[in-house]
């Protein structure tokens, strides 16, 4: 039988706004990051020595982020130098790959206690910085797309294009999101999951910045679309351009940890876990329209693990964009209640390399909430991938 791999615990900082003067952006991602690592080990009783692996995701390797920052971080958590560490990218769903790359060798049996985390800051080595001056791909990709790839927004945009999706519904969507983070926060919904952040100034950041609960469609309808150029408008005659920073996930600061063990070593060590790891995809798709492989990745998901999406209680569909969660929910007819039910990224904020296990850590809080069975997360990637992954509660 293979071995089962557990949910022990997942925390994440709050969403700082990934700009100057962000509530986060005085201090170094790498620091970030050991916040959370530190605290995940010392609630949870765990001496870090006994960790096997620390696998992080972050975008934007570059600057303060190279140099496999999620080993930077270890040692700078305090871990015994013997815990090493690896940095991924899978571009958005990095953290959520690097959860099911840790989960995963546990099963495979290479692994007893692994953590899987994630760290993006926006403010300091901003969106895109890492690519100044490249040229993405050669001469071969570039034959196969004689006409270029476009950016993430544009993408946003081809998707509510072809699939129908007007602004007021987008906008409309946006909003909602804010409520629901809004009424989630006021309520303490985030309180098991976030872990406060000291600040230079002997301050600390316990509460997401990117939520603003006066939100409305009426204020999100004024904004102007961001990714209009006119060399993309005559490329894209088509196209109406109704993606805006309303109806779009705000550059965040961020980071989040889970740790992930076999049944028996949780059990070994006294430990009780909230979760199982029940099933993983991971799909390409046009590159073009990048961000619907969140469809044949749920599909084959779903697929796997013979589980209906009646029988998930909880859908963590990662807010890039307002159509990607909307497009999604249309082509499974999914539960609108079901959806992000306290709020996505568009409140909540896109730290890129971290929102895979921040999604990890608010899907989990939601299920043990309402008192559901599974989870079902998924995240849409710069490229044309998506990753999916079902989590069951124990």
């Amino acid at each position: 039988m293979p071995t089962e791999a557990v949910i022990v615990d997942v925390v994440r900082t709050a969403s700082g706004r990934g700009k100057p003067g962000g509530e986060l952006s005085d201090i170094h991602p790498a620091d970030l990051l050991a916040g959370v690592l530190a605290e995940l080990v010392h609630r949870n009783g765990l001496d870090p020595a006994l960790v096997d692996d620390v696998i992080g995701g972050c975008v934007t390797q570059t600057g303060e982020q190279a140099g496999n920052i999620t080993r930077t971080a270890v040692l700078s958590a305090g871990f015994p130098e013997s815990v090493p560490a690896v940095t991924i990218d899978r571009q958005c769903g990095s953290s959520q790959q690097a959860a099911a790359f840790a989960a995963q060798g546990v099963i495979a049996g290479a692994y007893d206690i692994v953590i899987a985390c994630g760290v993006e800051s926006m403010s300091r080595e901003p969106l895109g910085s890492n690519e100044a001056g490249a040229s993405l791909g050669g001469e071969l990709l570039h034959s196969r797309y004689p006409d270029g790839l476009v950016n993430q927004g544009v993408a946003a945009e081809l998707i509510a294009e072809r699939w129908g999706i007007p602004r007021d519904e987008l906008d409309a969507f946006a909003a909602e999101s804010h409520r629901r983070a809004a009424e989630a926060a006021a309520s303490g919904a985030f309180g098991g999951e976030l872990v406060p952040v000291p600040t230079p100034d002997s301050g600390s950041v316990d509460a997401d910045e990117t939520i603003r609960p006066g939100t409305t469609v009426e204020k999100l309808a004024a904004l102007a679309p961001s990714f209009r150029t006119d060399a993309l408008a005559a490329r894209f005659p088509q196209l109406d351009w109704r993606i805006t920073p309303g109806n779009s996930s705000p550059l965040t600061d961020g980071a989040s940890a889970a740790l992930i063990m076999s049944a028996e070593a949780a059990k070994r060590l006294g430990l009780k876990p909230r979760a199982r790891f029940h099933s993983f995809a991971v799909a390409g798709s046009d590159p073009l329209f990048m961000l619907t492989g969140i469809l044949p990745a749920t599909r084959k998901l779903l697929d796997r693990s013979g589980v209906k999406l009646d029988d998930i209680q909880a859908y963590e569909v990662n807010e890039a964009f307002a159509p990607v969660p909307l497009l999604w929910q249309r082509e499974f007819g999914a539960d609108p209640a079901r959806l992000n039910p306290r709020g996505g990224a568009i409140a909540l904020g896109h730290a890129l390399g971290s929102s895979g296990t921040r999604l990890l850590a608010t899907l989990l809080n939601e299920l043990e909430a309402v008192g559901g069975r599974y989870g079902l997360q998924t995240m849409c990637e710069g490229g044309g991938t998506a990753n999916a992954t079902l989590i069951e509660l124990l």
